[in-house]
């Protein structure tokens, strides 16, 4: 590396080092109030679940609110395949995430609570940043994610809620852990 490189690399570094110093008490404190759901299944949408998390801490605020929307919509509809919910409607089309929730919550697979968490984050301006239409300009991102986050939690908390016996983990609903013959199950730590 020539000497050009290595001084962009040194200030690189200290410019990420003094960013991460001057705001690790806002991290461990945004990191805390979500009480996220420690352990989930090993599904496709957990290492996006967990990004999510870590979005939100570092004061990602949009990234994180766009990730919970598409993480809800993928849990939303992982429940309603394990639940043998159709995905097609009457009519032949596809249902909406909308339709999907009332649905699992007419069927009381997920409760009120949970259904009211999911359509929370499918009705939090999803359409107008996923498309960046103008009106987010008027949005407070920093609150939306915390709201969005908080939402995340209590759907994963009620889908993947755990008990833990003789250092086994006990799933409250095994239809949305894949567990093997041998009782082991391929799970996601989000234990820090």
């Amino acid at each position: 590396m020539d000497r050009s490189g290595m001084l962009r690399r040194i200030r690189a570094r200290e410019s990420i080092e003094a960013e991460c110093k001057g705001s690790i008490e806002e991290k461990i404190d945004r990191y805390l109030e979500i009480e996220h759901q420690e352990i989930i299944g090993g599904h496709y949408f957990a290492a996006a679940s967990s990004e999510c998390l870590h979005l939100y801490r570092d004061g990602y605020f949009i990234g994180a609110v766009m990730m919970s929307h598409a993480i809800n919509e993928g849990i939303i509809k992982f429940v309603s395949e394990r639940n043998s919910i159709e995905r097609a409607n009457k009519k032949g089309s596809t249902k909406t995430i909308e339709d999907l929730i009332n649905e699992l919550k007419e069927k009381n697979i997920i409760s009120e609570a949970c259904g009211d968490a999911s359509m929370h984050i499918w009705k939090s301006y999803r359409n107008d940043i996923h498309h960046m239409n103008p009106t987010i300009a008027e949005i407070n991102f920093k609150m939306l994610a915390k709201k969005n986050l908080l939402s995340l939690t209590r759907i994963e908390k009620e889908i993947f809620r755990v008990q833990y016996k003789n250092g086994a983990i006990i799933p409250a609903q095994p239809r949305y852990w894949d567990i093997r013959g041998d009782g082991t199950t391929q799970v996601y730590l989000r234990i820090d």
